[in-house]
C-alpha cells in the first residue's frame, strides 16, 4: 500500500507515493526540514539535502568504523 505525500517548492506542489510503512517516517524528517503548511524556496532545499548528506556522510563513516573493528 503507498500513500502521497506533499510538499509545495517554488510556488509549485510535489506529490510523491510512498510505502505507507516510510511515509510516516518521511512526514516526520519533512517537517524537520520544511514548511510543511507553506511554500519552501530553493535555498531551503538545497539546505535540506547538504543536511541530509551530511547525516548520511557521519553514518557512513560510522559504518567504516564499526567495520574496521570488526575485522580486527
Amino acid at each position: 500500500m503507498s500513500k502521497k505525500i506533499g510538499l509545495h517548492i517554488g510556488g509549485r506542489r510535489f506529490d510523491v507515493d510512498v510505502e505507507e510503512k516510510f511515509a510516516l517516517f518521511l512526514e516526520q524528517k519533512m517537517a524537520d526540514d520544511f514548511n510543511i503548511d507553506g511554500n519552501n524556496d530553493l535555498k531551503i532545499l538545497l539546505q535540506a539535502y547538504v543536511r541530509k548528506n551530511h547525516e548520511l556522510y557521519l553514518q557512513n563513516k560510522k559504518i567504516d568504523e564499526i567495520l574496521e573493528k570488526l575485522e580486527k
